[in-house]
């Protein structure tokens, strides 16, 4: 900036921030102003003040507040205060005057006593508040506390509100610093409660007690608040009572607050609350929004589970109560014309909010209370509401019966018959709407009660589509008969499809031939489905089918068409992928001609042809394969552009009451974090998420013929591993790290890489596995850890010897970090069982999540094995310092999962590192022989695999064990059930430990009887790997005439000779060609040595087709 324009700002500043108040007040009304180009003018020189006089600034600002005439002056002065005093990037606060300072707080509590307007009393509560927070709990405002208890005690209703406001917003900050003033704030609590006669009192209050609630941690402490319940729920209904419902609603969202945070705290008086809330939903004096609240506040209840598991399952009286509720709201639908005519999308036509509000709030119950509390609810509710004469009734049933079948989808399908007779007699009903209904919940239901309900009623369901298929009178039940087949082939095998394919696929095809748009498109989605679900059963239909679709391809270029035009994309590369490459090739190249002139023109931004085709051209990839190249040019740019897509962010602060804007077209979702709301574009997101989807496809099915993207791709995708705003996109980021790493390597290896070497890939393993790393270390989905450990294995395995030190520091520091977590989540789950209302459900319910807790443990067990082959003995090191985190995964409180895989890490250090890991014997070794005999046959496989591989490394240190070692294989072995499949597996792998003791430790075995008796456990057919080993192992022996195995006088010879048979009549499966051609040899040798009646009596102990198959053998 030129030297003048500086001085002139200098002179503003001078002026704005000099004695005479006036051009200070001009700026801050100009901040207010709407004219940009003013507005952005007075930003600039307040921001200046703020940068270079922040103690001037502070003073003016609050010189404003107290004494500006103009309400609005005074209302942005506390707004703009509290910026410049809220901890982020413009906190001024450590930068003022110590006098500067004092000053302030003093002027701040003069203006909270003296102002009379109720918004700006409000906004400077929260000034006052904000300021607080960051200096109270360090001793920074000791005139704080006095006064608020002053202005509380006080007799003005205004001063007793802005103390219990800012009581209420600073408790989570100095909750703590309160306890030794209980009583006092209990009494003064109870007091603002029960005697203010102003309601806004009461309702700080109510938010203050509420607030203090859930700060205190000690069970005690908040049970001294027990008392103020009833107060507190007086506050509501004395509000509803004087008609005043702003104020219910305000109470009832507080109560709220409660209820999802601290539901315990209403156990006591959970009858009498849950009563009163229902009486509110019932009553249908009250305003909607006042019902929808009462009926959330119990739904939150029921959503408690990691607080209060299993309490509100305990009030049956109450559930049915609600239910009914529910179901009543879902009568409030109006029979529209709109829904009629199909001529738009409005699938909700004549839906009030009560109807979206019920059939939300039903489907929320029925998951967070379960079937075995909902369907009996259900049961004797729906049946009536189906036999009653009004049209809603029975449209309520079937809508009810689609929203509770996923939470309820255990006890469901074992009540199928009566559940599939109530929805298939609908199909008939003279109502469009209700067939329409009967109809959804067919799709719905295939969803959540498949596949049971596709292999038991098949045979009932897909005649009653085809029929509704007919209803040409209705074409919107036309299209949803059609997409409901969607739902029910996504979860079907061909072999139940495919007779019923003529008459749907026919069906289809008149579909696709009618006027009406709505029903082109669902037979569309209908066709692209069955041919995903039928496969290569389609080809019959390929010929008939491909025509039309490639005609609305080419011809739907209306706007009004786009979509219809975007399902044929959809449908023709699902139907070239389900018959096949041979089949498709010549119509692929006229659609790809297509799709790359529509690539080329100029879409609009809310087109769904982008996301549309995005995935069909992924699924010619997969189709074509390399054959698909040539296209890549096309197709990668744009999909760049879709997966950089920036999310479209709004943040406003969440106690705000502006309601992010939501323009009509577009679905906005919105988060809370910490004390800001943000809402994000939907559309935007799933776009991104697709075109991610498609990167990580593109890359598996192309292998090194996406090297040439690699340099784009990683730097778009490696930041996603940490995108919040969708699990989708983060997944996609995740999966695709080792293909990308697999590609990079592949195309180095076959020379691809345009010259770069081995240094190429290094660079982008450095890349891509810190970041996974650190992605993992934030990610706050156990699901998606279980996906990222599995990406970081896959990784590791393809990059391995590259890593450096530092990088297999940052991954063992990780894996600590994983397990520490994962105990951690583990024992807040054992806390829940204690809770006095915990039931079998939420039992069910924590096994699931200790299910994928295992995961992540099982991806643990994998990294370390990767990372144990890859660097063996020097990795020993780390497994030292991981053996604090690994040695107690073996405990008998542990999982079966959990033993499993700390056995299997031991194994892999044994068996990688041998003379290296010697040292670990004496520690792992007793563990490991009394794992042989666990009960959990995974347990005792990994255990008997371990002393097979201590017998072959294990030498002197080994030795002494054998004894003992052999008594525990022998237990396994004689399992009366030892050769059932869950059993086999940890069968096969002693029968193999027992052949390595023989081998390594002959002379410390009665060597006559233990051959002979691991000959008798032969051939193994379960475990593929070990039989291999131990065929070649009997092979060697009887190839260097090992005495003890053809026994005395060769007594063995035809044991070993049926052995040899039955494997080499297995195949390939059981032994590898090298050693079949050896076993061929050794047979060949005993035709021509052995005396014609050993021969003779040798053959004769194999079964009939066992000699011919080895006589063809030996002559070939």
């Amino acid at each position: 900036m030129d030297s003048e324009s500086s001085q002139f700002q200098q002179v503003q500043l001078a002026t704005i921030l000099g004695p005479d108040p006036a051009p200070f007040e001009t700026l801050i009304s100009h901040l207010m102003s709407a004219g940009n180009e003013q507005r952005s003018q007075a930003e600039v020189l307040f921001n200046l003040c703020k940068d270079n006089h922040p103690d001037a600034l502070s003073l003016k600002l609050a010189h404003l507040l107290q004494s500006s005439p103009h309400v609005e002056l005074r209302a942005m002065s506390a707004i703009l205060l509290r910026k410049q005093l809220t901890r982020d990037d413009s906190y001024i606060w450590p930068r003022l005057s110590p006098s500067t300072q004092a000053a302030l707080k003093s002027h701040l509590l003069v203006c909270v006593q003296q102002e009379v307007a109720k918004t700006i009393s409000k906004k400077l509560c929260d000034t006052v508040s904000e300021l607080a927070s960051g200096i109270l709990p360090d001793g920074g405002w000791p005139e704080l506390l006095p006064f608020m208890f002053q202005c509380v005690t006080s007799d003005s209703p205004r001063l007793q509100e802005s103390a219990l406001l800012m009581f209420a917003q600073l408790s989570q900050y100095i909750g703590e610093t309160l306890i030794p003033h209980l009583n006092t704030l209990h009494s003064v609590f109870l007091q603002c409660l029960a005697s203010s006669s102003n309601s806004d009192v009461r309702i700080a209050a109510l938010g203050a007690s509420i607030n203090f609630i859930q700060c205190l941690s000690s069970p005690s402490d908040r049970d001294r608040f027990q008392d103020l319940l009833p107060v507190m729920m007086q506050t509501l209904t004395e509000a509803l009572n004087s008609g005043q419902e702003a104020t219910a609603q305000e109470a009832l969202e507080l109560l709220i607050e409660l209820a999802g945070t601290e539901p315990k705290f209403l156990r006591r008086q959970l009858v009498d609350v849950v009563g009163s809330m229902l009486q509110i939903a019932e009553a249908e004096s009250l305003e909607e929004g006042t019902r929808h609240l009462a009926i959330e506040f119990v739904i939150t209840l029921a959503e408690a589970r990691e607080r209060a598991p299993g309490m509100m399952r305990k009030l049956p009286q109450f559930i049915s109560r609600l239910f009914a509720i529910l179901m009543k709201m879902l009568l409030d639908i109006e029979d529209d014309p709109a829904w009629h005519s199909a001529e738009s999308e409005d699938e909700d036509a004549g839906e009030s909010s009560n109807y979206s509000v019920g059939q939300e709030c039903l489907d929320r119950l029925a998951i967070s209370l379960g079937g075995n509390t909902i369907v009996p609810v259900a049961s004797e509710l729906l049946p009536q509401y189906l036999a009653a004469p009004e049209w809603q009734k029975h449209h309520a049933a079937l809508i009810a019966l689609a929203q509770i079948a996923e939470g309820c989808s255990k006890v469901m399908i074992k009540n199928l018959e009566q559940v599939v007779n109530m929805v298939l007699n609908s199909f008939q009903d003279p109502h469009p709407r209700v067939r329409w209904a009967a109809i959804n919940a067919i799709g719905q239901l295939s969803t959540d009660l498949g596949p049971e309900l596709q292999t038991q009623y098949h045979q009932r369901v897909l005649p009653a589509l085809a029929a509704a298929m007919d209803d040409f009178q209705s074409p919107r039940v036309q299209a949803h008969a059609a997409s409901a087949v969607l739902n029910f082939s996504e979860n079907c095998t061909p072999d139940i499809l495919t007779p019923y394919l003529d008459g749907i696929v026919s069906k289809l095809l008149v579909l696709l031939q009618n006027g009406k748009q709505m029903v082109q498109e669902g037979a569309l989605t209908a066709l692209a489905s069955v041919a995903d679900s039928s496969q290569e059963h389609f080809q019959k239909y390929y010929d008939a089918v491909m025509p039309y679709l490639k005609a609305i391809l080419v011809n739907a270029t209306d706007k009004s068409n786009r979509m219809l035009r975007a399902k044929s994309m959809e449908c023709i590369s699902l139907v070239g992928m389900a018959v096949g490459k041979e089949k498709f090739r010549d119509d692929a190249k006229q659609v790809m001609e297509v799709l790359m002139s529509l690539q080329g023109s100029q879409l609009e931004t809310d087109d769904p042809t982008t996301s549309y085709m995005l995935q069909a051209w992924a699924r010619l990839c997969k189709c074509l394969g390399q054959d698909f190249l040539p296209y890549m040019s096309v197709v990668m740019p744009p999909l760049l552009q879709s997966a950089q897509l920036k999310p479209d962010v709004t943040i406003t602060s969440a106690d705000t009451d502006d309601d992010i804007d939501i323009s009509d077209d577009e679905s906005i979702e919105t988060i809370t974090l910490g004390d800001k709301r943000i809402g994000i574009k939907t559309s935007v997101l799933e776009e991104k998420a697709t075109a991610c989807n498609m990167l990580c496809c593109y890359a598996d099915e192309l292998k090194e013929g996406f090297y040439p993207w690699i340099d784009q791709v990683a730097p778009t995708l490696v930041p996603l591993l940490k995108f919040y705003f969708h699990e989708e996109v983060r997944k996609a980021a995740v999966s695709a790290m080792p293909e990308l790493l697999r590609s990079a390597k592949l195309a180095v290896e076959k020379g691809q890489a345009q010259g770069r070497n081995e240094s190429y890939i290094k660079q982008l393993s450095d890349y891509i596995i810190p970041a996974l790393v650190e992605a993992l270390h934030k990610e706050p989905e156990t699901e998606i850890c279980a996906s990222m450990l599995d990406a970081l294995n896959e990784c590791v395995q393809i990059s391995g010897p590259l890593l450096d030190e530092s990088q297999v520091r940052c991954i063992v520091d990780e894996i600590k970090q994983v397990i520490t977590a994962s105990s951690t989540r583990r024992r807040e789950r054992l806390e829940r069982v204690k809770a006095e209302d915990f039931d079998a459900e939420e039992g069910e319910l924590l096994r699931e999540e200790n299910e994928q807790e295992e995961e992540v443990f099982d991806q643990v067990g994998d990294c370390l094995g990767t990372l144990i082959k890859t660097f063996k003995g020097s990795f020993l090191p780390f497994f030292d310092e991981l053996s604090s985190y690994i040695t107690p995964m073996w405990g008998k409180d542990k999982t079966a999962e959990e033993r499993r895989i700390a056995i299997c890490i031991f194994d892999d250090v044994a068996e990688q590192c041998r003379e290296a890991a010697l040292k670990y014997y004496d520690t792992y070794l007793p563990f490991l022989l009394e794992a042989c005999n666990d009960e959990n046959p995974d347990v005792r496989q990994a255990a008997v695999y371990g002393i097979g591989v201590c017998a072959e490394f294990g030498g002197s240190v080994f030795r002494p064990l054998v004894g003992e070692a052999l008594s525990r294989l022998n237990v396994v072995m004689r399992h009366p059930n030892a050769l059932h499949s869950d059993n086999v597996m940890a069968y096969d792998n002693a029968v193999s430990a027992l052949g390595k003791i023989c081998q390594f430790h002959r002379d410390s075995i009665d060597a006559a009887q233990v051959v002979p008796a691991w000959l008798s456990c032969l051939p193994i057919k379960g475990d593929l790997i070990e039989s291999k080993v131990v065929h070649d192992q009997l092979c060697s022996m009887v190839e260097r005439s090992d005495r003890d195995i053809l026994g005395p006088n060769n007594q063995y010879l035809p044991k070993i000779v049926s052995v040899f048979a039955e494997v080499l009549c297995a195949g390939k499966d059981l032994v590898t060609e090298e050693t079949a051609g050896r076993m061929v040899n050794i047979l060949r040798q005993l035709q021509q040595t052995l005396p014609p009646s050993t021969l003779a009596s040798t053959w004769s102990s194999l079964q009939p087709q066992q000699q011919l198959k080895l006589q063809s053998i030996l002559s070939s």
